[in-house]
Formats: structure tokens, sequence, C-alpha cells
């Protein structure tokens, strides 16, 4: 399973995009592999690289997504905590 995780773009100088995955986090990732990458596209960056541009209409429900899957897994490690805490 590979993960992907979401950016919005800030800056792009040729193939090269910086990305803030939130709180300030930048990065530089590969963008070459996708065309039209523009500050304020949000994207999807897997392994160094964008791999897919978000469509703004996608955003909102890419968001809620992602939170619903960080409940789920917080829910896990939880029961996951119990089982091996005894």
């Amino acid at each position: 399973m590979c993960l992907g995780i979401p950016a919005r773009v800030v800056e792009v100088r040729g193939e090269i995009a910086v990305v803030d995955f939130g709180e300030g986090v930048l990065r530089e990732v590969y963008a070459g592999s996708i065309e039209g990458v523009e500050p304020g596209d949000t994207v999807i960056v897997h392994a160094g690289m964008i791999i897919d541009k978000v469509k703004p209409e996608e955003v909102e429900s890419l968001a809620r997504d992602i939170e619903e899957f960080i409940e789920e897994l917080e829910k896990k490690a939880e029961e996951f905590e119990k089982l091996f805490s005894s």
C-alpha cells in the first residue's frame, strides 16, 4: 500500500516544487511528472514527487476522508493498546 500526502504548492522552480504539508512543513518535491503545477494548487505527494493534482472541488472531500482515516487509526491504536496492556 502506498500513501500519498496532500500538500499545497508554494513555489515552482522548473521541475521542482516547494510544497507545504501544513503548519509550515515545507519540502522540495519533484513536479515534472504532472503538467501545469502552479502555486496554490493542492497536490498529492508520494516518495518525494507529485503524483496528482487535486481539483478545487475535491479538496474538502479529501480533507474529510483524511480526517476519518485518522480517527479510525486512533480507534485501532486504542483497541491495540487495550489488548496488549493487560
